[in-house]
């Protein structure tokens, strides 16, 4: 199983990112692909979810400023950053699994993750 992270890297605020998740196709195929970030000392906080079919959903805290996409055809995951914070300096990992009951469900694959450091 793969799930490399990459695109993160030092912003200004206001300023843009885009992180990409390239995922193995075993794993991408058929799950609700999805983007954390953790901070030090806190836990892992799920930000976007995107299903197989295309339906996103978002943290209220990035709402309106991240948006999340895929390309079937590369197995990969898309993250739009816009409009940044410094609140969302982070390690951004992307992670797949599956929703029950209105509630995301991650498998225990993470990866290496990518820094986003947002400061002026």
């Amino acid at each position: 199983v793969q799930l490399q992270a990459s695109g993160g890297g030092l912003v200004q605020p206001g300023g843009s990112l885009r992180l990409s998740c390239a995922a193995s196709g075993s794993i991408f195929s058929g799950n609700v692909m999805a983007w954390y970030r953790q901070t030090p000392g806190k836990q892992r906080e799920l930000v976007a979810t995107i299903t197989s079919a295309g339906s996103t959903n978002y943290a209220d805290s990035v709402k309106d400023r991240f948006t999340v996409s895929k390309n079937n055809a590369k197995n990969t995951v898309y993250l739009q950053m816009n409009s940044l914070k410094p609140e969302d300096t982070a390690v951004y990992y992307c992670n797949a699994g599956w929703y029950y009951s209105a509630s995301y469900y991650p498998y225990d694959y993470w990866g290496q993750g990518t820094q986003v450091t947002v400061s002026s």
